[in-house]
């Protein structure tokens, strides 16, 4: 009996430990099962979130700097206008873009002065740099294409050398720049002043004016700016090419499209804006819309205007006032702002509602300086408060 007792004892010691090691292995079983099921969820929400997101974390770049830059980020200046101060010879049709491939390091110098100037955002090289215009310089696709992504290198390479150098100093008061590549209308690769009339004629289709783009605007993105920036639209057509080809591509980077005028109301077409922006606002890749060289005593009532017309961010870079005769290529004489003018009248772009402030033919980083002094003092008075 005490046999049979202890056996039986035995026998239930065993049967509890093998139904515990059983239970153990089920449950550490389970839960790796469901770890794992876990992970893999938590891997495909991430990826999902960043393919819906991705596009998102881009415009948050502009929407960070501008907040860091006081409500207000400054571009910088007129290109082709410092180039030539350093001695470029660019009349031709190919303008600053020449510089891709004759002196690639003034680009880069020029750059770095708009950055020492307080630019947040360059604008690259690449305004007139086109596939089309390339080879009939007797370039190959491949050169043409390379050339391309150069005028975006550049401008990064300085963008990241100018912030090394900030990060090393301190009490400076810049912030770390973005690169927009500038995607230049089919009037500025034409070089006839189109760009400024809006008249392409009637062989020019909105399937032509994508075609002319695309490659462009692929190349341009591949080389990694943070923002893309559609210039001197002069027409409704172009500006609903611009707006298709994003779609189609599915482009992920945020742009902005800026019309030209010269009469300080309509677009150089003389279709209306309100015609132009109802085109741009039923687009989610175009975060900004606004104005380049443009006279700057427009600027004012554009803005306004605009914020009837969009919730869009609103950009504005004008020239310095004087008149590019596109025939003539030469600029003729007219009423321009010096510096002084351009600090009297940003903060009143600013204050009406404009987001990004820059200036563009004629302008320079003495400009650009004084734009940048007068609208980030607000952004000192408000981080002394902070402070206090």
């Amino acid at each position: 009996m005490h046999k049979a007792s202890v056996l039986t004892n035995v026998n239930k010691q065993q049967i509890q430990q093998s139904t515990q090691s059983i239970f153990s292995s089920f449950t550490i079983t389970s839960s790796l099962f469901l770890q794992e099921s876990r992970i893999h969820f938590l891997v495909l929400y991430r990826e999902k979130e960043g393919e819906m997101g991705r596009e998102k974390v881009h415009a948050l770049l502009l929407e960070d700097l501008v907040e860091k830059s006081g409500g207000c980020a400054v571009l910088d200046g007129g290109f082709a206008t410092q180039l030539e101060k350093h001695g470029a010879s660019i009349n031709d049709p190919l303008w600053s873009a020449l510089c891709l491939i004759k002196e690639p390091d003034l680009i880069k110098r020029v750059h770095l002065e708009y950055l020492e100037a307080g630019a947040d955002i360059l604008v690259t090289s690449s305004y007139q740099a086109t596939l089309p215009g390339f080879l009939s310089k007797g370039l190959s696709v491949e050169e043409a294409e390379s050339l391309l992504e150069k005028s975006v290198t550049i401008a990064v390479e300085a963008r990241d050398e100018f912030w090394a150098a900030m990060k090393r100093s301190s009490g400076h008061n810049y912030n770390k720049s973005l690169v927009a590549a500038s995607i230049g209308s089919y009037g500025a690769y034409l070089a006839d002043g189109s760009e400024y009339s809006g008249n392409y004629g009637p062989n020019v289709t909105i399937e032509k004016l994508k075609d002319f783009h695309r490659r462009r605007l692929q190349v341009l993105v591949e080389a990694g700016p943070d923002l893309l920036a559609f210039e001197t639209i002069p027409n409704k057509l172009e500006a609903r090419a611009c707006v298709e080809l994003l779609d189609e591509e599915n482009i992920e980077i945020p742009s902005w499209i800026c019309f030209s005028s010269v009469d300080g109301e309509n677009a150089p077409s003389g279709e209306s804006f309100r015609e132009c922006l109802d085109i741009i606002n039923k687009s989610t890749k175009v975060g900004a819309v606004g104005i380049n060289c443009a006279p700057p005593h427009f600027i004012l009532s554009l803005i306004q205007r605009f914020k009837e017309l969009t919730d869009k961010a609103i950009v504005v870079y004008p020239n310095s006032g004087e008149i590019w005769d596109g025939t003539a290529k030469r600029w003729l004489p007219s009423k321009c702002f010096d510096d002084a003018k351009f600090v009297q009248f940003a903060p009143k772009w600013r204050d009406a509602g404009a987001k990004l402030i820059g200036g563009c033919c004629r302008t320079t980083p003495s400009t650009v300086r004084s734009i940048s002094k007068v609208l980030k003092a607000r952004k000192s008075v408000s981080n002394i408060r902070q402070i206090a």
